[in-house]
């Protein structure tokens, strides 16, 4: 158990949250549950055992020694907001089947789109951060329709999903060397008219570069071409977008309120449960678009029901409680949030430190926010890719104390070329290894895993 649970401990609150919704439910006086629906202490018990021993099967997502994929557990007060609200079960598509999980949902994306720099806005939580650029996608088609939309060929791969989703063409720009988009090519591009959106990513899920936005707004703009942002995952730095030793850069993240859509997911570095994303529009009237018939749902308020801003249906109104009761705790401001996204920003910042200062391992392009990619020491790219698949089998073997679980990355020789790596390019690609350094804690451990990781290309 870690420490920090003390005030958190959830086998302390989730008693109160049985016996609060409890007392709630009291109110509108007892009835007896229908027979069917019990179950036996004695069957749940062996359902239970059965089904935490499966769960054992997981890799160690919350340990600081995980920094593999992006994945960690929620807070411990997010699981207890989800839990608590859970338990009703209220679904923010209607104000009749949750109006108090739909007022919390109206507040957090009002302190989402404050954060952003969004004056008027128009917008929801959804159930993932693909929904959310799948909905700004659609946007941009129907304000734009027989438009192409483009985005960074490192850009997440829902963008040409989505897409083809809704028939739309999709144009992948080229990068540069820091695995940002190309604005030679795109202006290119947009020189042709073809263009209707262009998607700039904020923190892509490979490298973790920052499409330089404050120049695409500028540019797109004079072609009358509109921005969307995804920043499902690197959304939350503007909280330390400031240009310090332990922020990030100031000038992608302060045009965000300039463009005119954004995606961010609160279940990254929002400490929520799966799943929770976003999608803010700059211009309320968008939701024109989203106008359908529901006689049956939108009867209960005269109010604007969450539904009818959202291409979901039944969304799970515990998410909302979940982030609301958060933000509560730990706010959106650089002295809240922002203080885990530093200690994870001085992480990979200090362990690039140690990657430059490495004989076993070089850095394969300076972090922009918390992901680290860099690759073992070799001459050749066959070698580069036979080490770094090595290491990533060998450091999560053995003690599960001692194991670290890392992730590896496809790339191009030509683009270990262009970052100045002097590899002999025998073959087309290979894997590299790149890490994730999305929980505080992994701050405390950062010497110790780079020493570990030295020691088995070492022995290899």
């Amino acid at each position: 158990m870690r420490e920090d649970l003390v005030v958190t401990d959830l086998r302390a609150w989730l008693p109160r949250s049985v016996d609060a919704i409890g007392e709630w439910q009291n109110e509108f006086g007892a009835f007896d549950i229908h027979p069917s629906l019990r179950v036996s202490d004695e069957v749940l018990a062996v359902a239970f055992d059965r089904l935490t021993e499966r769960l054992r099967e997981n890799y160690p997502f919350g340990h600081p020694r995980y920094v593999g994929q992006m994945l960690k557990p929620p807070h411990p007060v997010a699981t207890l907001g989800y839990v608590t609200a859970m338990l009703i079960n209220p679904n923010n598509h209607a104000l009749d089947g949750g109006p108090a999980t739909a007022q919390m949902e109206k507040e957090v994306v009002d302190r989402l789109s404050t954060m952003f720099g969004f004056a008027d806005h128009l917008g929801h939580l959804t159930s993932s951060g693909t929904t959310a650029n799948l909905e700004a996608l659609w946007v941009a088609r129907e304000l734009h329709p027989h438009k192409a939309i483009a985005y960074s060929a490192d850009a997440h791969y829902t963008h040409s999903r989505m897409c083809e989703v809704i028939g739309v063409e999709g144009i992948a720009v080229s990068t540069d060397a820091c695995g940002q988009i190309d604005l030679v090519e795109l202006e290119h591009l947009l020189d042709t008219g073809r263009i209707g959106t262009v998607v700039a990513t904020l923190g892509t899920t490979g490298l973790g570069a920052l499409d330089p936005l404050h120049d695409i707004v500028t540019l797109a703009k004079s072609y009358g071409v509109r921005v969307h942002v995804d920043s499902a995952y690197g959304g939350f730095f503007t909280l330390i977008a400031d240009d310090s030793v332990d922020g990030v850069a100031s000038a992608p993240y302060a045009a965000i309120a300039h463009a005119d859509s954004v995606v961010v997911d609160p279940h990254k570095h929002g400490l929520q449960p799966y799943g929770c994303g976003a999608v803010l529009f700059a211009d309320p009237s968008v939701g024109r678009f989203y106008v359908h018939d529901s006689p049956y749902t939108y009867f209960s308020s005269d109010e604007l029901h969450l539904g009818e801003i959202s291409l979901e249906c039944s969304r799970a109104g515990a998410a909302a409680a979940a982030l609301w009761l958060t933000l509560e705790v730990i706010p959106l401001s650089d002295a809240g949030l922002g203080q885990v996204l530093r200690a994870n920003r001085r992480a990979a910042l200090h362990w690039e430190e140690l990657l430059n200062d490495s004989k076993e391992f070089a850095a394969y392009q300076r972090p922009e926010i918390d992901i680290v990619t860099y690759l073992p020491q070799r001459g050749s790219l066959s070698e580069i890719d036979r080490v770094s698949a090595a290491v990533f089998v060998n450091a999560a073997g053995g003690d599960p104390r001692e194991q670290i679980h890392l992730a590896t990355y496809n790339v191009k020789g030509a683009d270990l070329v262009r970052r100045g790596h002097d590899v002999h390019v025998d073959r087309d690609a290979g894997r590299i290894l790149r890490s994730v350094v999305m929980k505080p804690e992994s701050s405390e451990v950062i010497d110790d895993i780079h020493a570990r990781l030295s020691s088995i290309v070492r022995s290899l």
